[in-house]
């Protein structure tokens, strides 16, 4: 059975929900990550909570289009977070029928991180939907391992995110070791193993989006490789979850400016399913 690919909403965030179902549709991408709930404080949300015209809009494209939403995002787990804010994004992801909702350990306090993620988690099993970390590089939240332990004690996933793995020095056996059943997505992008020095403060960001205090949120946010263009070890990622659907997260502001932001999706896509599909020619060539 093909993986499940999929377009994350970093990479072409200036585009609403429905218009990116509708991107991906055009682009022969089966399901996209949809931003609920916003990433940072300036940037504009957009208007997604049940009962909102863009959440049924985004509803009939998935509908007309045959294109699913694979999670919903980008959820901040901080100190004053409770269940009055949860509560709409889960509602909200269950009318797209996303079966993911990414959270963020963006609390210095991990042991409060944890059990507020353990009552997020029981209260989104009712909704079909799995809460799954995402280790950031920049984020209280950042090791792999502490991710698995918290996950061994809430039942929820984890998002392998390649270039937050590698910033954040996990190294692949420590990967290796997270459980695949835990694994919910690959999110997908490249990079080079020395980290850019610099944040661009002068670059207009998609959505009034932050461009972050360090480099590393700066690269996160807007200076993303296309798959197989840098020296990342994403093949071997991609083997150790072999069935685990791959989003594509590659936010490029230089890339969307200089060639449109089209020609950025189908770069995107066409250098994913290249590496995909060396990954499968080299599987079955080891059969």
């Amino acid at each position: 059975m093909p993986r499940l690919l999929s377009i994350a909403h970093l990479t072409a965030i200036e585009l609403s929900p429905p218009e990116l179902v509708r991107a991906a549709a055009h682009h022969g991408i089966g399901a996209v990550g949809a931003r609920i709930h916003p990433a940072t404080a300036t940037e504009k949300q957009y208007p997604m909570l049940p009962g909102s015209r863009m959440l049924k809009e985004t509803r009939d494209a998935c509908r007309e289009t045959g294109v699913r939403v694979l999670d919903v995002e980008v959820f901040g787990l901080g100190k004053h977070i409770d269940r009055e804010t949860w509560m709409p994004v889960l509602e909200a992801g269950a009318e797209l029928q996303a079966t993911v909702l990414n959270v963020v350990g963006v609390d210095a306090d991990l042991g409060r991180f944890r059990d507020k993620l353990g009552m997020l988690v029981d209260d989104a099993h009712g909704y079909g939907i799995r809460p799954s970390m995402e280790p950031i590089s920049y984020q209280p939240l950042s090791s792999f391992s502490t991710a698995r332990t918290i996950a061994e004690e809430t039942g929820a996933g984890i998002m392998v995110d390649t270039l937050h793995a590698f910033r954040g020095g996990a190294s692949l056996s420590e990967i290796e070791q997270i459980p695949t059943d835990m694994v919910t997505v690959v999110q997908l992008c490249d990079g080079m193993w020395a980290e850019p020095s610099e944040v661009e403060v002068s670059v207009s960001m998609p959505i009034g989006q932050s461009v972050g205090g360090s480099p590393r949120e700066f690269e996160s946010r807007a200076q993303r490789m296309l798959p197989g263009k840098g020296e990342f070890p994403l093949q071997k990622i991609l083997e150790l979850f072999p069935q685990v659907p791959v989003s594509i997260e590659v936010p490029d502001v230089r890339a969307v400016r200089a060639h449109g932001l089209d020609a950025h999706l189908a770069n995107c896509v066409d250098n994913s399913w290249k590496l995909l599909s060396e990954g499968n020619a080299t599987a079955l060539g080891q059969n």
